[in-house]
């Protein structure tokens, strides 16, 4: 059974930075292309970054320069550098393959204040 777990969400003042980490299990994770993804309240969810089984990288405009996507395949993770944060960060922030193929994890809350 596929499963994605995030963690690493938390509270913030603005201008602060989080590390976010996803770790999958029950499938082979170095073949998928994977992506963050951020959902704010009454807001659809929204792709934020992705990176490709070769780290290629690519980023929503709101958050280039900012935020940074790696992976260790090794460990079945992709993580999520946000820097300089803004209250307009504030969201549930999941992982996912670039094509949200896989089930949905719980997220993680970050919230940004100001």
């Amino acid at each position: 059974q596929v499963r994605l777990v995030e963690s690493g969400g938390g509270l913030v003042q603005a201008g602060g930075s989080l590390r976010l980490s996803c770790a999958a299990s029950g499938t082979i994770f170095s073949i998928y292309a994977m992506g963050w993804y951020r959902q704010a309240p009454g807001k659809q969810r929204e792709l934020v970054a992705t990176i490709t089984v070769g780290g290629w990288t690519n980023y929503a405009e709101s958050v280039k320069g900012r935020f940074t996507i790696s992976r260790d395949n090794a460990k079945s993770t992709v993580y999520l550098q946000m820097n300089s944060l803004k209250p307009e960060d504030t969201a549930v922030y999941y992982c996912n393959t670039d094509s949200r193929g896989l089930v949905w994890g719980k997220g993680t809350l970050v919230t940004v204040s100001s």
